[in-house]
Order: C-alpha cells, then sequence, then structure tokens
C-alpha cells in the first residue's frame, strides 16, 4: 500500500516537474558554459606546466570535468531545499501531521520524479556535448566497475537529497535559510571536486576531506568510473560514503521530530 501511495506521489511529480522542461533545459545550456571556460583554462595549464599532472593529462582532466557535469546533472537536488523550507514557513506542512504520509519519503520520491524529468531533458545537450568530445572520452576497463558506480552514484544521490531535505528544516527554527544554504554551498562545490580534482591537493589536506560527505557527492564516483581509486581504498570509500548516508538519515529523521514538536508548540 506504501509502495501505492509514494509511487501516485511519484506520479504526481512527474507531470507537476515536466511543466519546467524549457527551464531545466536552459539550465542545461547555460550549465555549459563555465564547462567550456574550465576546457580553455585547463588547456593553458597543460601548455605551461607540462603534458601530465598528478597522473592526469589533458584529455583526462577534460573528462573528469565531463565526467562531473553529468554526475551533477543525474543527483543534484533541483530546489528541494527551498521548496520544503516554504511549506514549512507557510503552514502548508500542517496538512501532513493529519494524514498517514512519512513526509521524508514523500519529498524523496518527489526528489526522483525531478531528477528524473530533468535527466531526461538534459540528455540531449549531455548526448551532443560528449559527443563533441568522444575523443577524450576513457571508459572502464573493468566490467565491474559499472556496477560499483551505479551503487557509489546512488549514494551520493541519497546524501545530497538528505543535505538539501535537513537544510530546510532549520525553517523549523529560523524565518530564512538562504544565508545557510549559500554558504554551505560555497562549501560543497569546492570539496565535491567540481571545482578541480581533489586529489591535485597535498596528502594532509586529502586525509582531512576524505571523512567529509561532501566528497562522496561527486568526486568519488567520478573517480571510481575513472578507476583512479580502486581496492582496499574502494571498498573503504564506499563504506564511508554508505555511513554517511546512514547518518545523514538518522539526522533527518531527529530534525523532522524536533522540528516537528517546535511547530506544533508555537502553534504553526
Amino acid at each position: 500500500m506504501a509502495r501505492g501511495k509514494y509511487g501516485t506521489v511519484f506520479s504526481i511529480g512527474l507531470q507537476n516537474t515536466f511543466v519546467y522542461r524549457w527551464n531545466f533545459l536552459l539550465k542545461t545550456l547555460f550549465s555549459l558554459i563555465p564547462l567550456a571556460a574550465t576546457v580553455f583554462v585547463w588547456r593553458a595549464v597543460f601548455s605551461e606546466g607540462g603534458s601530465d599532472t598528478h597522473g592526469y593529462d589533458f584529455h583526462g582532466i577534460v573528462f573528469y570535468f565531463l565526467l562531473t557535469n553529468l554526475v551533477d546533472t543525474l543527483v543534484t537536488p533541483t530546489e528541494d531545499e527551498w521548496q520544503i523550507a516554504a511549506e514549512i514557513r507557510d503552514g502548508r506542512i500542517s496538512a501532513f501531521l493529519t494524514k498517514p504520509v512519512d513526509y521524508l519519503a514523500y519529498r524523496l520520491s518527489l526528489y526522483a520524479s525531478y531528477r528524473i524529468v530533468y535527466t531526461s531533458v538534459a540528455l540531449l545537450p549531455l548526448a551532443l556535448l560528449f559527443w563533441g568530445f568522444h575523443d577524450f572520452l576513457r571508459m572502464p576497463q573493468s566490467s565491474a566497475t559499472w556496477p560499483i558506480f551505479l551503487l557509489s552514484l546512488s549514494l551520493s544521490a541519497l546524501i545530497q537529497f538528505l543535505m538539501a531535505y535537513l537544510i530546510a528544516m532549520l525553517a523549523f527554527w529560523i524565518l530564512e535559510i538562504s544565508t545557510i544554504v549559500f554558504l554551505l554551498y560555497s562549501f560543497e562545490y569546492f570539496l565535491s571536486g567540481q571545482v578541480f580534482p581533489l586529489d591535485l591537493l597535498p596528502d594532509s589536506f586529502q586525509g582531512v576531506i576524505r571523512w567529509m560527505p561532501f566528497t562522496y557527492e561527486v568526486f568519488f564516483p567520478v573517480q571510481i568510473f575513472l578507476e583512479r581509486i580502486q581496492g582496499p581504498l574502494l571498498w573503504q570509500g564506499l563504506a564511508i560514503q554508505t555511513l554517511w548516508a546512514a547518518i545523514l538519515l538518522t539526522m533527518a529523521r531527529c530534525a523532522w521530530n524536533k522540528g516537528i514538536r517546535h511547530y506544533q508548540a508555537v502553534g504553526g
């Protein structure tokens, strides 16, 4: 019965989100502009500094950023935190308190529908992008890499959604969450490897950030696909990624329970 209930939510989310397909297409197209600038910057870096940087050549670094763009398209939430915060702030959350609906499962169903619509709309420009850089593509040598990459990608999606959900829960206590959102996402953009590959950083710094959840949002799945992380480090990374998903899920449940008690106490 629960499957049918949240399946209905998923279906409604697909229909509602499809209305914004042109917005998604424009967003995807404009996201290619920073990627083009990145290619020009790294071309200059390699022309000045040689043909190899920490195991990356020019083709390798371009493919890295193509993959980060792809992973970001597949798993990054689209305004979920703003929508959840608005439902809390406007009192619409009250409707869920009288219904047999798990709000976290409800929002996760909507997140999945959003990602499917966004990915389907972005698929054509991304396919054209990869075709344009087909000389840069390097597919995994081992067939076992694919299922491990998909597992890591799923955990990455869960981590990103739960982080957005947790930020939105702050709306139970504070009126405006935008400052916190932009502050956190500034760290996230840097520490998830979207500015440059994190393995270019000093070993001491890598030893710290490998325990942070941001590393496992984009950088880690991309490293798996590139087969730059293997053996014990691969399984250790998957264990850390799974642990962060479990921690964030527990925190999300606790934040909701505490938030609802506060919400009812103030007569929301």
